[in-house]
Formats: C-alpha cells, sequence, structure tokens
C-alpha cells in the first residue's frame, strides 16, 4: 500500500508561488520529490496553485496573503476557515495516514484538538519560535502531533515544552542544487544583490546605507508589504489611507527610500524566477543583513545553488550553511560586514555550487523528512494501516 500524506500548505499563496513565497517554494521543491519515492499526496492549498499533486484541498479559490498583515481581529478567521476544511476532509476519510502541516500556530492547534479521531501530525516550524511563548510554551502535542525544525539554531531558541516535541531539524533545499555542480554560471557583474521581502527583520536599510557609503552598486529585490513594485506602491499609498500603517511600508518610508536613487542602489521590486535566477547569478554575493535570527534561509540556499556568494550578519542558520573563507563570509557588526564587502571577489562561485548539489538539493531534504515520517508513524502504530515508501 502506498503512504498517503496530505500536506496542508495553508491559504495565503499559490504553490508555487509567482515569485516571494519561502514556505510555499519549499513545498513546491518537497512535494515532486515524495510523489517520486511513491507517496500519495493530498496537498490543502488555494485553488490557484498549479503544482501537481495527487489530490486537493480547496477553501479559497483565490490566495489570501493580502489580509496577512491586517489586524488580528479581521484576519484571524483566514486561518481557520482554511483548517476547517482541513478537517472536514480528515473526518470524511480514513486513508490519510500522516498530516504535514505549515500553518503557523493555527495547523497544530486546530489539528491537535482533533484528539485521538485525527492522523498524525508533523508540523515544520519555518518561522522565530519566540513569537508565541503562550502556545508554544505549554504545547503538548502527545505522541500524535510532533514537530520539526529549519536548522539546529532555530530549535536552540525553542521553550522545552515545544523541544520535547521535535525530531529534529531539516535544512530548506532548492531545485536550483539539483546538478548545479556541473553547470557554470553567467560572468559576474559588479552588483551586490539583497534578496526578500522588504522588512526591518531583513536588515535592507543597513545594506542600502553601506551601498551608498562604499560606492558599491545594490539591488533591493522584493515586495513592500502586499505592494510588488514601485506603482503598485505608489498606487496603494495614494488610494487607501490604510497602507502606510502597514510595517513594511513604514520601514521602507522611514529607513530604506532615503538611501534608494535608483541608479547606485535600486529597487526593482518582486522579480520572477528567471529574472531573480539571472539577478543573484550575476551578482558579485548575495547579502544578508540580518536583524533577526533568521530559521531557515531559503534565499542563502539558492543563492549557493547559482554560485553567488553570500556575505552577512552571524545570525540565525547562516552558520550552518555557510562555511566562512569557502562560499561566505559572516561578520559580528556592521563594520565587519562592510570588510567583508570588499572581499566578495576571494570567494570562487564554483565551490558554492559544489556545496549547494551535495547538502540542499530536494533529494537530501525529501529524504530526510521520510526520515521524521517513519518515526512519527512508529510511534503512532497502529493507527498507520499503509506502508512506508523503501530507502
Amino acid at each position: 500500500m502506498t503512504l498517503s500524506v496530505l500536506l496542508n500548505a495553508g491559504p495565503w499563496l499559490p504553490v508555487p508561488p509567482p515569485a516571494y513565497g519561502g514556505i510555499e517554494n519549499i513545498l513546491a521543491t518537497l512535494i515532486p520529490e515524495l510523489r517520486r519515492r511513491g507517496v500519495h499526496v493530498v496537498l490543502a492549498t488555494v485553488g490557484a496553485s498549479t503544482l501537481p499533486a495527487d489530490e486537493r484541498v480547496v477553501v479559497y479559490e483565490q490566495p489570501q496573503f493580502q489580509h496577512l498583515q491586517r489586524p488580528y481581529n479581521q484576519v484571524m478567521g483566514v486561518a481557520h476557515g482554511h483548517l476547517q476544511g482541513v478537517v472536514r476532509e480528515l473526518r470524511k476519510r480514513s486513508d490519510i495516514d500522516l498530516v504535514h502541516d505549515h500553518v503557523e500556530v493555527v495547523g497544530p492547534a486546530v489539528l491537535g484538538a482533533m484528539g485521538v479521531t485525527g492522523p498524525p501530525v508533523l508540523h515544520t516550524l519555518h518561522w522565530d519560535l519566540r513569537k508565541h511563548p503562550e502556545f508554544y510554551g505549554g504545547f503538548d502535542g502527545g505522541e500524535r502531533v510532533l514537530v520539526n525544525g529549519v536548522s539546529a539554531a532555530q530549535l536552540a531558541t525553542a521553550p522545552e515544552a515545544l523541544r520535547a516535541h521535535s525530531l529534529g531539524y531539516a535544512h530548506l533545499a532548492t531545485p536550483l542544487a539539483q546538478g548545479t555542480d556541473r553547470r557554470t554560471g553567467p560572468v559576474k557583474g559588479d552588483h551586490f544583490v539583497v534578496l526578500g521581502r522588504i522588512a526591518a527583520i531583513k536588515g535592507q536599510h543597513i545594506a542600502a546605507r553601506l551601498a551608498r557609503q562604499m560606492d558599491l552598486p545594490l539591488v533591493l529585490a522584493g515586495p513592500v508589504g502586499p505592494y510588488q513594485n514601485a506603482a503598485e506602491l505608489a498606487a496603494g499609498l495614494e488610494s487607501d489611507p490604510a497602507a502606510a500603517t502597514n510595517p513594511d511600508v513604514r520601514y521602507w518610508q522611514r529607513e530604506v527610500a532615503e538611501h534608494v536613487d535608483g541608479e547606485l542602489v535600486r529597487w526593482v521590486g518582486t522579480v520572477g524566477a528567471a529574472a531573480r535566477d539571472e539577478l543573484v547569478a550575476s551578482a558579485r554575493a548575495t547579502v544578508f543583513p540580518l536583524q533577526w535570527d533568521e530559521p531557515g534561509g531559503t534565499a542563502v540556499v539558492e543563492s549557493l545553488a547559482l554560485g553567488t556568494p553570500v556575505i552577512g550578519l552571524r545570525r540565525g542558520c547562516l552558520p550552518e550553511l555557510v562555511a566562512p573563507g569557502h562560499t561566505g563570509l559572516l561578520a559580528t557588526t556592521v563594520e565587519e560586514l562592510a570588510t567583508q564587502l570588499l572581499r566578495a571577489g576571494d570567494l570562487d562561485p564554483q565551490a558554492c555550487r559544489i556545496e549547494a548539489a551535495q547538502r540542499f538539493t530536494p533529494a537530501v531534504m525529501a529524504e530526510r523528512y521520510l526520515q521524521f515520517y517513519r518515526v512519527l508513524l512508529n510511534r503512532k502504530t497502529p493507527a498507520f494501516s499503509g506502508s512506508l515508501p523503501a530507502h
């Protein structure tokens, strides 16, 4: 019999996302590998998703990301409405062996509340585990709801109750890493790049300020709140008085925009997959001036797979993903970060590609999750009636 897993992507973005979307990109990487290994995948997502799956569960036809940063009392029902649909699906069928959940807090809370009537649940933690101390500090999934992290550094921040339910961590992966050691990249340009949502935790203001001070070309690529480019942002600010209250928009206006001159420092908004890959692959380095302990580092592994070294602050998962002096450079202060930027040319792009091909391929990540599935199902026998794929 085939292992049947419900992958809960949540209601926020399609799988794969059109551009920005860390969790959804990871699921778009993981699911094809699981299916190649014989896993029957039921994907709980929005109707706009295009990733092939064996079955789908859809509550919302369109992604709900535009609501995500609205006040809690306006948005709280979105995730719960999606989970209600997932629970409805689980209750009407008995062939789902395991749920692999990716919805922050609401996922494990609702699925855990099913009690013994529900299948085993693996909940992947993609975020800062200090965000929800009231929930994680008293977490009790019994033997049925267990968790995994996306880095050792992330799990080190977990409250004791949550860590007691952890199966370990699985580093993130990217399809770009598959066979990247056998490819050559484009000729490197002069620019550096910061890739990701424009947000205070990402530290774009630091990179932009250093670029202006040091006369280094820098490209910022990513959305500002729900706005994908400058035209959308301008239109949103003009038409919606509440737009300026979005925390990412406030950050852009107060700390980043003054450094963006359109020539030395440019904001190009959200870029599609091909354009993004070209932008990163041709960069001297990607810069991660992180102002938080990044748990997973999707953009880090993508950069290495594209043959572009990583230069950043030594926080969160970066020390686990970057080999200093080999695939990147890490700094402890902003002043040291400025010095490291000048050393970008000392790093070999091919070393980055080789490291990515060994550590960050979809196959490596899929095998890690199959290990987690085995452990979880062995704790919940005889609920599991299927058979795991051979390894």
